[in-house]
């Protein structure tokens, strides 16, 4: 079982900052690439950002030069700095992964249970 916690979401003022982060614990034999997207009432989902094992980003162009994400693969870890943040902005925020478990070479993805990010004055 592998699971993916969220963590690092919440209310922030136009033009603040936020840092989230999202820890993948259990039987992990590879994760490959790690991200986060987001969805916004009423809106479609958007990729956010995507960072794979050596450190190739890829952003949606709706957040260039304003969030930047980052990894640790020693903890498994990805981490996504929002700056800059527009009301716009807001919306749940789902890390995901790409998993292969130990014991099998089955390779699927899971996201986390969301962080809530809004963006108001």
């Amino acid at each position: 079982q592998v699971r993916l916690v969220e963590s690092g979401g919440g209310l922030v003022q136009p033009g603040g900052s936020l840092r989230l982060s999202c820890a993948a614990s259990g039987s992990i034999l590879s994760i490959d690439p790690m991200g986060w997207y987001r969805q916004a009432p009423g809106k479609e989902r958007e990729l956010v950002a995507t960072i794979t094992s050596s450190s190739s980003t890829t952003y949606a162009d709706s957040v260039k030069g304003r969030f930047t994400i980052s990894r640790d693969n020693a903890k498994n870890t990805v981490y996504l700095q929002m700056n800059s943040l527009k009301p716009e902005d807001t919306a749940v925020y789902y890390c995901y992964a790409g998993l292969i478990r130990y014991g099998s070479m089955t390779y699927y993805n899971q996201r986390g249970q969301g962080t809530q990010v809004t963006v108001s004055s």
